[in-house]
């Protein structure tokens, strides 16, 4: 009942209701994105939805088009700004999701919705995560910790897939509080996970290495 009804209709008056009070900050924020930081005033990037479908992820932009001497873009951390850095830790960049809330390609609460290039680097048991909608609030919230690992994350996120429940999103939002407190002090949007394709390549490299040093063991 909850999660075949409630849980969207939750989705719809209460990103509406969002958007109409924070108006003002949108404006603000705009403005202070299109000063700092250039145009445009979004970031966006396809993202992996429900049942695996794409569809188009808006941000406030926390990075500069800064390039090297030859054109080229440089590193992420070059690019990101002071005040892109407090848009991440504050969650404030994410603002922008509230109208795909409202659409119906995200939900409040829900698996973190990954960039479609990740999709081969999802092992087949994590693909459960994706049955359901990517929310602005993730699961892993509930883990507590400001930067989990990516095996973490999707523990929380697969288990959520499978147990959606009325009770469970309030605790996430409860968590989601403490975890914003930490993320200001913790300076959050700073920090640099590997992404998922290149960790992911990393581990299977390291993988393979380790099974074949093992099988050279046995040989001899």
């Amino acid at each position: 009942m909850y999660e075949r009804f409630l849980k969207r209709f939750f989705d719809i008056v209460f990103s509406l209701l969002a958007i109409i009070l924070l108006s003002p900050i949108y404006i603000v924020i705009a403005v202070l994105v299109r000063i700092f930081m250039g145009s445009p005033v979004f970031f966006s990037q396809d993202r992996i939805g429900k049942n695996e479908e794409i569809f188009k992820l808006y941000k406030f932009r926390s990075m500069t088009n800064a390039r090297d001497k030859l054109g080229n873009l440089l590193s992420e951390k070059e690019r990101l700004t002071k005040f892109g850095t407090l848009l991440r830790s504050s969650s404030l960049d994410e603002l922008p999701e509230l109208f795909l809330i409202l659409k119906g390609d995200m939900s409040f609460i829900g698996p973190r919705p990954q960039p479609k290039f990740y999709l081969p680097y999802y092992y087949e048991n994590e693909r459960v995560i994706h049955t359901v909608r990517g929310g602005l609030i993730p699961p892993d919230c509930l883990c507590r910790e400001v930067q989990c690992s990516w095996e973490k994350q999707f523990e929380y996120e697969i288990y959520y897939a499978n147990n959606i429940s009325l009770w469970l999103d309030v605790k996430i939002i409860v968590c989601t509080f403490i975890i914003l407190l930490k993320r200001l002090t913790h300076n959050y949007g700073a920090d640099d996970r590997p992404m998922l394709h290149i960790y992911r390549a990393d581990f299977m490299a390291e993988k393979n290495t380790s099974d074949y040093t093992s099988r050279e063991v046995a040989h001899k």
